[in-house]
């Protein structure tokens, strides 16, 4: 957040022309590093959002100046000449997304000048993801993503590797991005300004400032790195020493001849601002890797800070929770399209990449945008919201074609040759959130049949109920070895063919011309890295046609017999709450789903401070007598799922609203609570409680917020009860026993932190504009003490990588007998440990592959998981034969083996803690055997002997 702004602080060492003599004044920038001094490192830098008051491009180009006068493409272009009129200046640029604009737009001549000067360490590209991403509401693998794709453009194009993170603006900060995305990255240090005002009060205190931040229990201080807070913010000192074109900080004056030379009152505010301490100082152009390695040559040891900077209070009735949850559908739509290029690139990998021209970088491109600190967050204006939103369908439109084709080539070819153009064409159902799914809505009595791919991209087999609407309740499912297969007819809800046919119109134009009667739920058996094919058909008679099934209302209702589940899972519902009966795991638990919503502060009382885009600050809770939710127990599956409509909300009488769901129990909680980092690691957190500093509770709800982006969970010795989530949302413990999730908010007041703009989304259809509806899901699950964290990790994968169903029709013939009905990338006798999660399979533009696997699960978190676990490469790629393989860092711009020795490692004060960190050993290039310790992610380069051609792969 923040404007485009050039910072260039100019420290004049010495006065160079007497007053009344017009020369050129050569002024001495050369000083470095001065011992015995106090050294200020003057870092030029510029901040540039990749969308938040404007579009991306708009910022780029310099357009929609009425909203913020900024443009991108005059900083890079001012930039160059800047640098070269004095040898000792420097420049440090972060945000890839604007560098590789500008770049493609260059001629020779200066690409050669810029080479020359990223050389020569005078311009340092820093951080290097295509965005500063977001710390919260973001995934870690869309982060590994979006850095990876910035980083390897600066190796290919520059030979540089960035060794310097700077997140100088996201509103708090994760453990993820502490150790995965600083030190596995291969950075030395990493600077960033929002911490918890109470938090950086004491901390100046202390002077703890700087630290070394062990984000990670698990992998401990071999993931260490050296944290930098800023004392203010991420602007000049106070002073005025602006030099943005457009900022009222006095110029510097140099030139005696004219009026109002002010060289000497110019250094006399700088000296004045930089002295911090006693002492005499000596400025320098410098960058953060030349303050980092002057702080290392110090050789002193640290404070240790561990856990993570959430969450964030500017003031006391600032807490910046509520971007946890706000813009819910754009929050999903990412994490929909994060998981579907996970499995996009599979498939074209599958395909093979240079066999046509679709490709899925468009997405890719698209998703690195979205994870930037005002996209996914929702802090942008609706226009840039709408970019974002506009970008993803783009990208997943081109990546759907790539799909299609791809899985026509694997149906008609099976696995062993290749093709372009296969004759079979497949669609897919994005708007099945909404029940609407042209494909599946086909009249069946013609004797068509519907044929239902299902891929899966996880490298575990999975057993699962799909759901698709129809209208027919003649029904038969037959498996591909054409065995019927049992089904059942569920009602459609009237809240969703409501939203059904107001958004079908919004999004084509035109309202359906009839709505399904139901949705058509089967099991379906999809082998890992693969595919399986269902064919749906008309029946007169079957042993399994489908079988209809009713809703009933758990809302209000005085039947205290209502019983939902058919298989070891029950839910007894009455008029006081719910029973969880689970007779595998022996849990018995009571418990309740409800309903309530915040009204936001307006910002009228005597603190102006009002609940909008950033800030979560209620006034008063009200409950929701009947919230509309169904509630779903298969009964192959042990946990519920339980499926919400919210909105529009009413902003009639004034107030906006902030919706939450919560679970009651009678759990003794002791005001503890688990939420994961960036869908990673879980934390402990104690309400009203931070482990480093003594909080000053002024707000016991929004302080008490985290964000929520994998699941929440709470414990009281004898059984956990897990929630996890399809999308980032804000989530608490507020009471004992108690969890809660923000699910929807709209507000009427800016919150006063610059977007200018109240959080009021609307859809407007034939010119009425009502609230914005979010459909959604969350999952809930009781297990003995201990026993939770295999479901939060198996099933939190299945969430974020759900089943591909890809459509296509039968007409006549026998489509399983023509086509290849099931594919197996792997070898079909294995699958990945249930501790491994593949989460990059790539085809790299120059025809080497990106590899990576993530060990699921931390030190000590599950008694049989928490291990070593092993991944045989022979059987991953059965068909192809590894000529190299490499291991690289996290983002696959260096071997990893050069950044662990090149790396710096920082002293901590204290005694030494003893630790057992495991790691996997090196890859042996005949066994081809993977090794991964708790949390370990390795991430390899590989090519095949068909493809090698002499190619290095780095």
């Amino acid at each position: 957040m923040g404007p485009v702004r050039l910072l260039l602080l100019v420290a004049v060492a010495a006065l160079a022309a007497a007053v009344g003599e017009a020369v050129y004044i050569p002024y001495n920038t050369s000083a470095g590093v001065v011992a015995g001094k106090l050294n200020v490192h003057v870092v030029p830098h510029t901040h540039d959002d990749v969308g938040w008051l404007k579009t991306v491009d708009q910022y780029y180009v310099g357009s929609n100046n009425s909203i913020q006068g900024a443009c991108v493409q005059n900083v890079l272009d001012s930039l160059i000449p800047a640098l070269l009129k004095d040898e000792n200046r420097k420049f440090i640029y972060v945000e890839q997304a604007f560098f590789q604009r500008w770049w493609r737009n260059q001629n020779d001549m200066i690409k050669d000048t810029v080479k020359g000067l990223i050389d020569a360490g005078r311009l340092e590209l820093i951080n290097g993801g295509m965005c500063m991403h977001d710390e919260a509401a973001v995934h870690y693998i869309d982060m590994i993503d979006q850095t990876t794709l910035g980083h390897r453009f600066i190796k290919e194009e520059f030979g540089q590797i960035p060794r310097i993170g700077w997140q100088i603006d996201p509103f708090g900060h994760s453990a993820v991005q502490a150790y995965l995305l600083g030190a596995e990255v291969g950075f030395d240090a990493f600077y960033f300004f929002r911490i918890d005002y109470q938090d950086r009060d004491t901390r100046k205190g202390t002077k703890e400032l700087e630290v070394v931040w062990r984000g990670s229990k698990t992998l401990g201080s071999s993931a260490d790195i050296f944290a930098g807070i800023f004392p203010k913010n991420y602007e000049p000192p106070p002073g005025g020493f602006y030099f943005e074109v457009d900022d009222d900080s006095p110029v510097v004056q140099d030139d005696p001849l004219l009026f109002d030379y002010n060289v000497e009152e110019r250094v006399n505010d700088f000296v004045a601002a930089a002295l911090a301490q006693d002492g005499r100082v000596n400025a320098l152009y410098s960058t953060p890797s030349i303050y980092t390695d002057a702080k290392y040559a110090a050789n002193e040891p640290w404070p240790l800070k561990t856990n993570d900077f959430f969450p964030y209070a500017d003031n006391p009735n600032a807490y910046w929770t509520g971007y946890f949850t706000s813009r819910p559908a754009l929050k999903r739509y990412v994490r929909m399209m994060s998981g579907y290029y996970l499995a996009a690139r599979q498939l074209e990998f599958f395909k093979g990449r240079h066999k046509s021209g679709l490709t899925t970088n468009s997405l890719g491109d698209a998703l690195a945008l979205a994870q930037h600190h005002d996209a996914v967050t929702g802090t942008e204006k609706q226009h840039v919201a709408n970019d974002y939103a506009k970008r993803l369908s783009i990208g997943y439109t081109q990546a759907q074609e790539l799909v299609s084709t791809s899985l026509g080539c694997l149906t008609e070819s099976g696995s062993k040759s290749r093709c372009s153009s296969p004759t079979t064409k497949f669609s897919e159902c994005l708007l099945l959130n909404i029940t609407y799914c042209p494909s599946s809505e086909m009249d069946f009595s013609n004797g068509k049949s519907l044929v239902v791919l299902v891929y899966n991209s996880l490298g575990w087999k999975r057993e699962d109920v799909i759901r698709i609407p129809v209208f027919s309740d003649s029904i038969v499912v037959h498996d591909s070895e054409g065995r019927e297969i049992e089904s059942q007819l569920l009602p459609i809800a009237d809240a969703s063919l409501n939203l059904r046919d107001k958004h079908v119109k919004a999004y084509l134009g035109t309202s359906p011309h009839a709505n399904p009667k139901y949705w058509l739920a089967f099991s379906v058996s999809v082998p890992p890295l693969g595919f399986n094919t269902y064919l749906v058909s008309n029946t007169k008679k079957s042993a399994f046609v489908s079988s209809k099934s009713t809703i009933y209302s758990t809302q209000g209702s005085a039947n205290s017999n209502l019983q939902v589940g058919q298989g070891h899972l029950k839910l007894q519902y009455s008029a006081t709450g719910s029973l969880y009966s689970d007779s595998k795991t022996r849990i018995e638990a009571n418990f309740e789903q409800k309903y309530k919503y915040y009204i936001g502060q307006d910002g009228n009382g005597s603190d102006p401070q009002a609940s909008g885009a950033y800030i979560f600050r209620p006034n008063g809770t009200v409950p929701i007598k009947n919230g509309g939710q169904i509630t779903r127990v298969y009964k192959e599956k042990d946990y519920v799922e339980t499926e919400f409509i919210v909105g529009p909300i009413p902003t009639d009488d004034g107030n906006g609203k902030e919706i939450a769901t919560e679970i009651i129990t009678n759990m003794a909680t002791n005001k503890t609570f688990y939420t994961d980092s960036s869908g990673r690691d879980f934390i402990k957190r104690i309400r009203d409680y931070r482990s480093e500093w003594k909080i000053d509770v002024h707000q016991p709800i929004a302080g008490n917020y985290y964000p929520v982006n994998l699941g929440i969970y709470v414990e009281d010795g004898s059984k956990e009860l897990s929630v996890l989530v399809d999308r980032s949302v804000g989530g608490s413990s507020i009471k004992d026993g108690q969890i809660e999730l923000m699910l929807h908010r709209r507000l009427l007041h800016d919150d006063g932190r610059g977007v200018a703009e109240a959080l009021n989304e609307t859809v407007c259809v034939d010119s009425q504009c009502e609230g914005l509806v979010i459909e959604g899901k969350y999952y809930l699950k009781f297990d003995p003490q201990g026993e939770g964290a295999k479901w939060r990790r198996t099933f939190g994968q299945e969430i974020y990588s759900p089943l591909l169903l890809a459509f296509s029709e039968q007409d006549g013939g026998n489509w399983v007998n023509s086509h290849s009905p099931k594919f197996y990338a792997m070898d079909p006798t294995y699958s990945l440990p249930d501790n491994v999660a593949l989460l990059t399979l790539q085809e790299l533009e120059d025809g080497n592959v990106l590899l990576r696997f993530a060990h699921l699960y931390e030190a000590g978190e599950h008694k049989d998981l928490s291990s070593l676990a092993s991944v045989d490469l022979k059987k991953v790629f059965p068909n192809n034969k590894i000529d190299k393989i490499v291991e690289t860092s996290l983002s696959a711009n260096q071997e990893r083996a050069a950044m662990e020795k090149k790396r710096l490692k920082w002293k901590v004060k204290g005694a030494p803690v003893k630790e057992n960190v495991v790691r996997g050993g090196p890859v042996d290039s005949s066994k081809l055997i993977v090794e991964l310790g708790p949390m370990e992610i390795r991430t390899f380069i590989l090519s095949f002997d068909d493809d090698i051609r002499g190619k290095q792969l780095l």
